[in-house]
């Protein structure tokens, strides 16, 4: 009876065919992946230049279009027209008689009663997101909500000061967080926790966003890394 070999790690196997069914849903997967960002970013570009235009190209007057142009949509002028006017308007508010014009336009509204706190609180919320010495969120946290053994995602902001700093217990350091909900991160709570409750993380906000987005699907680890698209023809093997 001839002696029969066993098989070893390194004996090739044979790999099952992909049936044509496989491969054009591989083909069809392989065709969302690749085109469906890309959609998406086209389609929300447009979309953000074409209400910036609706915006701005109304408020110019139609002798100043070449006559070339009257007939025609140019998607994006409007884009244009608005960062050169909000360039110049910084540049002017940076000189002495800017300064003026813009504080006498704070007094005129500081002195309408339900304009004054809205203006007030915009003006706020602009300088600490924009402003380049703002303290905007630069941390991202874990803070053992909403019970014990569960921990929540959340932005660091700045330490409690004044009146509020003052009001809460004991001689802890405290800190603002924001804690956002999923999907939509721009809803949540804000609160106060000690800064010792607080477990800091090293990820960018760009992540913590996307991961709360994504609930849980994007993690930070493997948000920079490529998309790994798999060859329909060639299936996993089953064990």
């Amino acid at each position: 009876m001839p002696h029969q070999r066993e098989s070893g790690p390194f004996d090739q196997t044979a790999t099952p065919r992909a049936t044509i069914g496989q491969k054009l849903r591989g083909y069809f997967l392989t065709g969302i992946i690749v085109a469906g960002p890309l959609a998406v970013t086209v389609y929300i570009t447009t979309w953000i230049i074409g209400l910036i235009d609706s915006w701005f190209k109304p408020l110019i007057p139609s002798g100043l279009f070449p006559e070339w142009m009257v007939p025609y949509n140019v998607p994006g002028l409007g884009l244009i027209i608005a960062f050169v006017s909000l360039t110049l308007l910084g540049f002017l508010t940076a000189n002495l008689v800017g300064r003026w014009l813009i504080g006498f336009g704070e007094t005129l509204l500081g002195r309408m009663p339900v304009v004054r706190g809205l203006y007030k609180g915009v003006k706020q919320v602009f300088e600490t997101i924009f402003s380049q010495q703002g303290t905007s969120f630069r941390k991202v946290g874990l803070i053992e909500y909403p019970g014990k053994g569960l921990w929540s995602l959340v932005f660091l902001s700045t330490a409690p000061e004044g009146e509020i700093q003052s009001a809460l217990p004991g001689a802890d350091e405290y800190v603002s967080v924001f804690l956002p909900c999923t999907p939509n991160p721009t809803t949540g709570f804000f609160v106060y926790v000690k800064r010792k409750d607080v477990i800091d993380l090293t990820i960018s906000i760009d992540e913590g966003a996307k991961l709360i987005m994504s609930a849980g699907l994007i993690q930070p680890s493997a948000a920079s890394a490529p998309v790994k698209i798999s060859n329909p023809s060639n299936p996993p093997q089953q064990a």
